[in-house]
């Protein structure tokens, strides 16, 4: 049986959170900075600019997200952290109508993306993953995460077009769901006590 253990992404682990990105998909070339650009900053970067980004994300603090372990091989990937700091969601039309929590609120934490390295998915990782997100948002002060997921509704589905993480995963994770997005995404939450 495998050990899968969880840390948050810090400069120590840089090398880690690049061996868990670049397993493949999108992962390498996104870097998990299309959630923190509009558009038109996004069309305007390239590749290098963006491992640098997060780089200088990372350095700079606090952790923007988290690395999964498989016995010690960095294996995932996951975004968490104050939506507040995560330009995209506000500017994204779906999202901004269908949630009811102020767009300054601090205490609002989004879950934005999750990267499986190939040789780990359908392991569950991506459900330890968002468990230890979850208790991470909740040890740094977060009153609510939300999350953007797919509803697969049973359908097979490109890896890279889930990287917005499953309904089934944030269910199982105790989320509610809270409105549809659009067919196939909805938005959910979890309120954080204590």
């Amino acid at each position: 049986m495998a050990t899968i253990t969880t840390e948050v992404a810090t400069n120590t682990r840089w090398d880690d959170v690049q061996h868990a990105l670049t397993g493949g998909g999108d992962g390498a070339s996104c870097q998990c900075i299309w959630p923190m650009l509009s558009n038109k900053e996004w069309n305007e970067t390239t590749t290098p600019q963006r491992v640098e980004m997060l780089r200088d994300e990372i350095e700079a603090g606090p952790p923007p997200g988290l690395i999964a372990y498989v016995d010690g091989d960095a294996a995932g990937w996951i975004r968490i952290g104050p939506r507040t700091k995560q330009q995209r969601v506000p500017r994204t039309r779906m999202i901004a109508a269908a949630s009811d929590e102020p767009f300054d609120d601090e205490s609002v934490w989004a879950v934005t993306c999750f990267v499986v390295r190939r040789e780990h998915r359908g392991s569950g990782l991506n459900l330890e993953l968002l468990r230890a997100a979850v208790d991470f948002a909740r040890s740094s002060g977060a009153r609510l995460i939300e999350g953007y997921p797919v509803d697969t509704r049973g359908e097979k589905k490109r890896a890279n077009d889930l990287f917005h993480g499953m309904l089934t995963t944030f269910l199982a994770a105790g989320f509610e769901e809270k409105a549809e997005l659009k067919p196939g995404r909805t938005l959910v939450a979890l309120e954080l006590s204590g």
